[in-house]
């Protein structure tokens, strides 16, 4: 849940820090207060779009920050985390975004810096926020695919995710079957340049890891004569007369003959004859590596040479030799293709004839399963019409096959929903038929079934229970209410009956200070409370009677949230 947002510098807000419960929380004020601002910063927060224009007048930047608090750790949004190296901490976590003038966003989550589409990410499983715009979403048919799979779940989801492996193999084979099609003139231009490019590395016959050893006998073959000077001058200091292995040698006699007599020299002695020996075979190497050296300035200038045409090669195919190597052998690939492309064609033919039946079968999977679902969906938006006082409403999942028998990501699945909003008329699309007051409820109805199959922790709702009244008035507040029981609930609403069967009452009010517009919230109970209900009862005056009235529907509210819970 939300426990508590901070907002600064945001819009007519100048500083604000709001603390929340968990159930139904309800923000009321005048038109105008500043309780949609609340919304939009929850938005950012969550990684909505934001704007240099959210930025409170004479500021430098906007900052929010919200602190969340879950007690399951199993909760999607931990395994989020732990995915992007987010920390978490005892279950609480902290979402913070700044808006600065220069038009750039900084969001941190339990103090990481991490992107707007990490933020996004990790917002989106924790809050979920419906505005009186959001039934646009039910407006749009290409949504209704989306809303039934969501609902469907489970099953639904393994077989998706089988499906678009498929599809995705079945895409690229058939770009790939595309390119052959292509103009003939460009399949012979591109034949020519794979020739060239082939004949070329083929002819260096270059060999992996070449390079380095040639940069090596290179620098042995430039730094020749200092090599020479200095393996001589090691060899006279140890073979010359009179010179290192003499002096050994004498000294291996010496101690021989001490170790005779003593025998406490002998390990010693046997060290030094050791010694003797190695020096004498090191000698007789180097002597015969100096009788070897020859300086070849040829050699020197092929290896000039090849090390120049590998370079030219690099700049062309690939920064190393492995590199080129690697280039040859995927061009080689597509000019075999290419030169081979009527076999190629036949046999993409082939392959793409199996994967078309296979989208087939795993696409009629879809659609079974996805009939069974919206049997469900049908029954249970049936039941929560019901209860929302569309009793006589008739509700239909329509399904019908994309046109041409073309298979798109999602299957060959169009889904839209119907509705008959009145007893003996025919169902049609709901795009076409509902008012604003049947789409609010219908948006209710679907948010009270997919809030028990989401792990969002706190809905968000912004005035949708604009153009209702009456019964149905007092059918949502009991919706929206009983929604709060499994999950925390904020609600912006002008109604009276929605506002009553609140556990936590916030009063948005603007203020002038210091010449400066600020909006300010204040927790209301008691007769505070009573009288913003009456207030909202009355519209303007409050009264005796609105007051009577007012404290019987709280009185009312009480007593059917225990009922409910």
């Amino acid at each position: 849940m939300l426990r508590e947002l901070d907002i600064r510098n945001f819009a007519i807000i100048d500083a604000l820090t709001v603390s929340f419960t968990e159930g139904l929380t309800v923000l009321t004020g005048e038109t105008g207060a500043g309780k949609s601002i609340i919304i939009d910063a929850v938005h950012l927060l969550a990684g909505g779009r934001g704007s240099q224009e959210f930025i409170r007048h004479g500021s430098k930047k906007a900052e929010i920050e919200g602190l969340f608090s879950l007690d399951n750790d199993e909760h999607l949004v931990f395994r989020k985390m732990e995915e992007f190296g987010i920390p978490a901490s005892d279950g609480d976590i902290v979402l913070r975004r700044e808006l600065n003038d220069k038009g750039k966003n900084v969001c941190r989550i339990n103090g990481k810096l991490v992107t707007i589409s990490i933020l996004r990410e990790i917002g989106g499983v924790l809050i979920d926020i419906h505005g009186q715009h959001e039934t646009q979403e039910l407006m749009d048919e290409k949504q209704h695919l989306h809303l039934l799979d969501q609902f469907a779940g489970g099953s639904l989801t393994k077989a998706r995710e089988s499906y678009a492996h498929t599809y995705d193999k079945y895409s690229r084979l058939k770009r790939e079957f595309a390119s052959y099609n292509e103009n003939e003139q460009q399949i012979a231009q591109r034949i020519d340049l794979l020739t060239f490019q082939l004949r070329e590395i083929g002819a260096a016959e270059l060999v992996a890891g070449e390079d380095e050893e040639l940069l090596q006998e290179r620098k042995k073959l430039q730094n020749f004569n200092k090599i020479y000077e200095s393996v001589s001058a090691a060899h006279e200091a140890i073979q010359g007369e009179s010179k290192g292995l003499d002096w050994v040698g004498s000294a291996m006699s010496e101690l021989e003959h001490a170790a005779s007599v003593d025998e406490q020299f002998t390990s010693h002695s046997e060290t030094l004859s050791g010694a003797f020996y190695q020096i004498q075979d090191v000698a007789a190497e180097i002597k015969r590596i100096i009788d070897d050296m020859e300086f070849d300035p040829e050699r020197l200038n092929e290896i000039e040479q090849r090390l120049a045409l590998i370079q030219s090669l690099k700049r062309k195919y690939g920064a190393s030799v492995e590199d080129i190597l690697l280039y040859q052998e995927t061009q080689a690939d597509e000019l075999d293709k290419l030169m081979n492309r009527d076999k190629r064609l036949q046999l993409d033919q082939e392959k793409l004839k199996e994967l078309t039946e296979d989208l087939r079968i795993e696409a009629e999977e879809l659609t079974m399963l996805r009939k069974k679902a919206a049997k469900k969906l049908g029954q249970a938006i049936m039941e929560q019409l019901q209860e929302l006082h569309m009793g006589k409403a008739s509700f239909e999942v329509n399904f019908e096959q994309l046109p041409n028998n073309k298979f798109d990501r999602n299957g060959r699945d169009a889904i839209s929903f119907y509705i008959s909003t009145n007893l003996g008329e025919p169902l049609k699309p709901l795009t076409k038929v509902a008012s604003g007051g049947e789409l609010s409820r219908m948006m209710l109805a679907l948010k009270t079934i997919f809030s028990k199959h989401q792990g969002v922790t706190s809905l968000i709702f912004d005035e949708v229970d604009t153009g209702v009244s009456g019964r149905v008035a007092q059918a949502i507040a009991e919706k929206i209410a009983a929604i709060s029981i499994h999950s925390q609930v904020l609600c912006i609403s002008h109604l009276p009956q929605v506002a009553a069967m609140a556990d936590q009452h916030l009063f948005i009010e603007k203020r002038v200070e210091n010449q400066r517009t600020i909006t300010a919230v204040h927790e209301l109970g008691g007769r505070e409370r009573t009288e913003e209900m009456s207030r909202m009862l009355s519209g303007a005056e409050i009264t005796d009677l609105t007051l009577q009235h007012a404290e019987e529907l709280l009185t009312l509210a009480h007593d059917r949230k225990l009922t409910m819970r």
